[in-house]
């Protein structure tokens, strides 16, 4: 869509068209973490996280929604075919595991109590809701 630069209202306009596009959704699970799909075709089947969309929601799972992709040849030498990729599902179908149990377990965020005296920085961290213990981030 093209710039209106005549109008009196075109730079409200664009400025709310950034503040929507800008948007981040703040989601539970990250990079790294081990999660279980708990809606869907894929329903049961584990998976560590790849990549995580903020602006969409969505999370990109190894071994989970595989689906084939058409390739073509760009050199010579290079053989076109179909290929199987993952593709990238709503985070709200996914729950993670909790590292000790290996059960599926929602959470919640506190700070770190492991506070030295000589350093007043407290860490936030993940807490599993059904056992009380800190899930660590993989980073």
């Amino acid at each position: 869509m093209r710039v209106l630069k005549y109008r009196k209202t075109a730079k409200k306009r664009l400025h709310a068209r950034h503040a929507l596009n800008a948007k981040r959704m703040k989601l539970q699970v990250s990079k790294g973490d081990t999660v279980r799909v708990m809606r869907g075709e894929d329903r049961g089947r584990e998976g560590k996280v790849l990549r995580v969309y903020l602006k969409s929601g969505r999370v990109l799972i190894e071994g989970v929604n595989m689906v084939k992709m058409h390739r073509k040849a760009r050199t010579a030498e290079e053989q076109s075919g179909i290929r199987e990729a993952p593709a990238s599902i709503h985070s709200s179908n996914v729950m993670l595991l909790d590292p000790k149990s290996g059960e599926p377990t929602r959470t919640h965020a506190r700070f770190d109590t492991d506070v030295s005296h000589v350093e007043r920085r407290r860490t936030k961290e993940r807490v599993s809701v059904k056992n009380g213990e800190p899930i660590p981030r993989v980073r």
